[in-house]
């Protein structure tokens, strides 16, 4: 029976840089170290300012897609935990020192996004040292792109190949919220360092909610769970805390729910102080805030606020 075929060998380009019966490994390979992913990252900025800049306006990615084979991620993670996160805020401490010279120089530098993103991805048809890259123009929009830009370094060339891919051969790649990093921009491209304390932080959780309001049409609302316990309110919210997830409807009450990640037993939990909270299709008892009575919340839970807001949690 033949073997499933990979993304790559549909693509007709499994030879160039993936490793199959064909492809022997190389046997100078080096693993990938921290500052080979942060020249990487820093060469693909500057590419995209190349190919999508024009007149006097300078124009560049803003969401950076950076693959990796499975074992040189979990080396990362395991026995370097804590380096993607320095390497973003190097990376963008850099971007901004680029771009402060293009604005020095005359040019027009506006952003296409309000927000840096960077998301560290495995796939399991990386072999080891192989590193690739996804670049977009403007993260979350509402409009999905036909084709994506794929950039590859094969091991045996160290020369970059570019190909336009569709959304579909992208489905098996494996995202990790451990690997999701998230900058806001800014404007006087002054780098922040307080601004970031979040880069390098356990990530518990991702929430997603669509809103029934026209403004938001096609649009999600994405919050990244950076504390052990936070809160999810709605528009009258006035804290500006990290903890608070602040959905802007007027569907949500202020506060709807708290939701609590127990370290002693890798769990979520969810205590309801809003009117109506649906949980996976079950209806949650609504609590005093000042005595909350709490539930078990599973990963890829569904919840339904007030029969209109629906938010799901994502965890890897």
């Amino acid at each position: 029976m033949d073997s499933k075929t990979t993304i790559w060998q549909r693509m007709g380009i499994q030879d160039w840089f993936l490793t199959n019966e064909n492809t022997s490994k190389s046997k100078n390979q080096q693993a990938l170290t921290p500052d080979n992913v942060y020249n990487y990252v820093i060469a693909k900025f500057n590419d995209s300012i190349r190919e999508l800049s024009f007149a006097d306006r300078i124009v560049f990615y803003h969401e950076y897609i950076i693959s990796f084979n499975p074992e040189d991620y979990q080396e990362f993670m395991n026995n370097k935990q804590g380096l993607f996160g320095l390497i973003v805020n190097e990376t963008v401490k850099k971007f901004y020192e680029l771009l402060k010279q293009y604005r020095l120089s005359g040019k027009t530098v506006m952003p296409s996004s309000s927000k840096w993103v960077f998301r560290l991805v495995s796939h399991p048809d990386y072999a080891s040292g192989d590193i690739g890259f996804i670049g977009k123009l403007l993260p979350g929009g509402a409009k999905k792109e036909e084709n994506l830009r794929v950039t590859f370094i094969p091991r045996q060339t160290g020369i970059a190949q570019t190909f336009d891919v569709s959304q579909e051969l992208l489905k098996g790649f494996n995202y990790y919220s451990e690997g999701y990093y998230e900058l806001p921009y800014i404007e006087d491209l002054e780098f922040n360092e307080q601004g970031l304390d979040g880069i390098g932080k356990k990530i518990f959780a991702r929430f997603e909610t669509i809103l029934p309001e026209k403004q938001f049409a096609g649009k999600k609302v994405e919050y990244i769970m950076n504390d052990d316990e936070i809160i999810v309110s709605g528009e009258e919210e006035s804290r500006e805390d990290s903890n608070i997830f602040k959905i802007p409807t007027e569907w949500v009450n202020s506060p709807h729910l708290q939701i609590r990640y127990n370290k002693s037993d890798g769990k979520f939990y969810l205590a309801s102080y809003g009117e109506r909270t649906i949980l996976n299709e079950k209806e949650v008892i609504k609590s005093d805030v000042n005595s909350p009575s709490w539930v078990e919340l599973p990963v890829n839970s569904r919840i339904l606020l007030n029969g209109i807001v629906g938010v799901n949690l994502f965890k890897s």
